[in-house]
């Protein structure tokens, strides 16, 4: 898939957003950064690749937590169009998979256009400085959960940015469904 040619390599700094959590607070990337690395994690409630992942990432956001890395969900689709998709149907996912991290309500798009998101999920790394580290899948199971020997990629990126301040040179692209865009704005 193509990637936005602004944000297609590593190194570059997170921009900042202000949106509204499923618990109805305004929150900042500064306000939800972690000490020592951050996930962004654009996702979405009806796309079957973020459902085959879900519970990976709310157990990896908690294993990570305890490295004082923190993990962001944002959803940015159009739910004019997807309406599984809507603010209220994000509180009962959050709910349904026990997330532990904020999952954020971009409603006018334009934070998954300054991180140039694609898909869903589309997940970036970054460092205590919020430089771009990571960009890949969660792992390599993918939408499987039964596979006996998965690679916990992301977790094993954010260690390593975490203890040598850059990600691993091999990383796989995350896929899924595309970001819905409002007809309107894209």
């Amino acid at each position: 898939m193509p990637v936005n040619a602004v944000n297609d390599k590593l190194g570059w700094l997170a921009p900042d957003f202000h949106l509204k959590d499923v618990s109805e607070n305004q929150m900042s990337l500064d306000q939800l950064r972690g000490e020592n690395g951050t996930v962004v994690a654009f996702i979405c409630n009806h796309c079957p690749y973020v459902i085959g992942i879900a519970e990976r990432l709310a157990f990896e956001a908690k294993e990570l937590k305890k490295l004082s890395i923190n993990t962001i969900a944002i959803m940015s689709n159009d739910v004019i169009q997807y309406p599984e998709d809507s603010y209220e149907k994000m509180k009962i996912f959050s709910k349904k998979y026990n997330f532990n991290f904020p999952y954020l309500y971009d409603e006018t798009q334009e934070v998954a256009k300054n991180y140039g998101a694609v898909c869903t999920p589309d997940i970036f790394g970054f460092n205590s400085s919020l430089k771009l580290s990571y960009r890949g899948r969660i792992d390599s199971g993918v939408m499987k959960s039964d596979e006996p020997n998965i690679k916990r990629e992301l977790y094993d990126a954010m260690v390593k940015i975490k203890k040598y301040d850059e990600g691993p040179i091999e990383q796989f692209n995350s896929f899924g469904c595309s970001i819905k865009w409002k007809s309107n704005g894209q």
